[in-house]
């Protein structure tokens, strides 16, 4: 079928699926027909090299198709196990909980689920249940996920909106402790949800505002959600983000993304064993909080395959290593660059911001985007990115001169001077206030304010 009608993908994109999707990937010239994928890479009919600086939104820590999780995929199906009775104990689930808590030894149990946001939403219910409240607190600028539950502690308005009324959950500045003590004076909280590295923007939280948010917590009787489903499984160069201050032990950690290898989504809540025992507190709740797919072989097979990948060849330090070494290297660029304003990140979790120029020919043209639609300039480095250098990278939120790189941990030195060579020549363009880069800046123009 795929070799049949594979060219239509757009057409039956358009006709049953998202509208949009088409409009947008041809707008901005990303259109491609990929073949097949390894690792950090796509490739087309013609055999041309992608590198992948987005790793599916962070699923691909691995790599596309590591044969180790593969395998292992191919093993759990091959065995013919009798998965998914619900009416017995399958070893998988519990051997895989046991491999994710040796990484958190102040949490002891696990709830498997499908998603990030599933796993989101488990975290909430139990923390409702667990404190007898019923308000959550979250982030500005935060992104937890899309469903209902999910969504109500979504900080960016674009994807709340049409969409309500939600649950009455109330956001706080990130990083901001007097607001949190304001809100927890109340006595309604039942948790703060938060991700140590805001996927939008990436920004960090303070160093010592996590665990001063946790001590203040648990002194008003609150829980400490950390939200790791982009940045947990060593994407930020620790297991989980939050590990990098030392002293923070929330009471629930959501995780999914890259613990599903790429081929079998799986969303985890790790949480402490009281929270849970208040959650399943008798026999007649043991099914008071369940998925249909939860814990099925083929996805405990992937996540037990890529944690054992990750032990075996230390992927978690190399994406420490590599990720130093590429903000160093986009870190030098800022004094050279009057548009580049900032690079900052953790691990292979990297945001590159652009700013308000100094000289007068640029500044001008700056304005008129900005004008226009913030957030231009940024999509506007991304185009040539893919178009001249073969690399795939994504602005990192509506109305964002940021962009955000999070490629597959597995990328190399050489992969970082290619990233960092294509930058300095599209920013070099930029600079030069003329050429192709401006001129498909006035088309993005001319389609933001036709879409007012």
């Amino acid at each position: 079928m795929i070799a049949e009608r594979g060219a239509e993908r757009y057409d039956l994109q358009e006709r049953y699926l998202n509208p949009q999707l088409p409009r947008v990937l041809r707008t901005i010239g990303f259109d491609r027909f990929y073949e097949r994928a390894e690792g950090p890479y796509f490739y087309d009919a013609a055999g041309n090299e992608y590198l992948d600086m987005l790793a599916g939104f962070g699923v691909f820590a691995l790599g596309r198709h590591h044969p180790v999780v593969r395998a292992a995929v191919q093993q759990a199906m091959d065995l013919d196990l009798p998965d998914l009775t619900r009416f017995d104990c399958s070893p998988l689930p519990g051997l895989l909980a046991e491999r994710l808590l040796a990484h958190t030894p102040h949490l002891d149990r696990v709830f498997f689920g499908n998603s990030g946001t599933e796993a989101v939403e488990t975290a909430l219910k139990f923390a409702r249940c667990a404190t007898g409240r019923r308000r959550i607190l979250y982030c500005e600028h935060a992104f937890h996920g899309l469903t209902t539950g999910s969504l109500s502690v979504n900080g960016e308005e674009g994807f709340r909106k049409g969409f309500g009324p939600l649950l009455p959950d109330t956001a706080i500045p990130l990083g901001d402790l007097d607001a949190l003590e304001r809100e927890l004076r109340r006595g309604d909280v039942a948790a703060l949800i938060v991700e140590p590295i805001q996927g939008k923007g990436v920004h960090a939280a303070p160093l010592g505002w996590l665990r001063a948010a946790q001590d203040l917590l648990h002194r008003h009787g609150a829980l400490l959600v950390c939200d790791e489903v982009q940045t947990g499984i060593g994407r930020t160069g620790d297991f989980f983000a939050h590990q990098h201050e030392e002293g923070v032990e929330p009471d629930l950690v959501c995780a999914a993304k890259a613990l599903s290898g790429g081929y079998v989504p799986v969303g985890a809540t790790l949480g402490k064993d009281w929270i849970f025992r208040k959650v399943y507190s008798s026999m007649d709740r043991v099914l008071v909080h369940s998925a249909s797919f939860g814990s099925n072989a083929q996805a405990m097979a992937a996540g037990l395959a890529v944690l054992q990948v990750m032990e075996d060849e230390g992927t978690v330090a190399h994406a420490r290593r590599t990720g130093d070494l590429l903000r160093g290297r986009l870190a030098a660029l800022v004094d050279r660059y009057e548009l580049l304003a900032d690079v900052r990140g953790r691990g292979l979790m990297v945001g590159i911001e652009f700013g308000r120029p100094r000289s007068l020919a640029l500044r001008t043209r700056w304005a008129a985007l900005q004008a226009a639609r913030k957030g231009l300039f940024a999509q506007m480095v991304v185009v040539p990115l893919m178009q001249r250098h073969r690399i795939l990278t994504q602005v990192s939120g509506d109305h964002l001169e940021v962009i955000k790189l999070i490629p597959p941990l597995v990328v190399t030195e050489r992969d970082v001077d290619r990233f960092v060579d294509a930058f300095t020549d599209v920013m070099d363009d930029a600079h030069r206030g003329s050429g192709l880069m401006w001129d498909f800046g006035r088309t993005l123009v001319k389609q933001a304010v036709a879409n007012r």
